[in-house]
């Protein structure tokens, strides 16, 4: 049987909003609604967190999420890569005993995720035709490529294909169907870590589509106002 480890990584720098891995969000840290959301979940042999940062690694702890390692400096710089996360997580926990199949990864910046989207993630990434998963949500129409246009000085010119304003005229109905990630589920097969090149995906990509109720990101600190409201009608269940 498929071992599957659940995966929070959170570092300590954060710019434009400093310490939000820990900051109180509707009346807990941040980070404590990813713990209890994969706690919640049932699907993890084992749920660890990566962190750089004791304080965060203490707020986990006090969460119930195992905390066995700090992430050396060196992997959780701005530069540093998820895939140099992923795997250092995975791999100090196979040197320990515990080699996962599977890996689930959640990112505390995004909330909305539900115990039930990380149960049919679990399913999904056991399927041989995939390597990994991504989480996405469906793009909103007004922010569709072909709408963005470019300007020279006052004057709107042209559209990002290169024709001029007065050619489009179609209605957003008809634009095509186009999604972005969300940020807030992925799940690797760690087979990836050791192909060549190594990376987290893999060739086959599964395109997990979430309601965009579920689906907000908090990278500014107008992230983190819209956030609450969108949290609060979730809660609500007014979302």
């Amino acid at each position: 049987m498929s071992r599957v480890l659940g995966l929070i990584t959170a570092r300590g720098g954060s710019k434009r909003l400093p310490g939000k891995n820990i900051k109180d969000f509707l009346g807990k840290p941040l980070l404590a609604w990813s713990i209890e959301t994969g706690q919640a979940s049932g699907v993890f042999d084992r749920f660890v967190l990566s962190t750089d940062n004791e304080e965060i690694a203490e707020v986990g702890k006090r969460y119930g999420i195992e905390v066995p390692f700090l992430r050396p400096k060196e992997l959780a710089s701005d530069t540093s890569s998820s895939l140099d996360a992923v795997r250092h997580a995975y791999e100090w926990l196979r040197e320990s005993g515990f080699d996962a199949d599977h890996i689930i990864l959640l990112e505390p910046p995004a909330p909305g995720r539900q115990p039930f989207h990380i149960q049919e993630a679990a399913k999904i990434i056991e399927r041989d035709d995939i390597d990994s998963l991504l989480a996405v949500a469906e793009l909103p129409s007004q922010f569709h490529p072909e709408k963005v246009v470019q300007k020279k000085g006052d004057l709107v010119i042209r559209y990002h294909e290169g024709k001029a304003i007065r050619e489009s005229a179609k209605r957003s109905q008809e634009y095509s169907t186009l999604y972005f990630p969300n940020a807030s589920l992925y799940a690797f097969k760690s087979v990836n870590f050791y192909q060549d090149p190594p990376s987290l995906w893999g060739e086959r990509v599964f395109g997990y589509v979430m309601d965009r109720k579920y689906s907000f990101d908090i990278d500014t600190p107008e992230d983190w106002d819209a956030a609450k409201l969108h949290m609060r009608a979730l809660l609500e269940g007014h979302a």
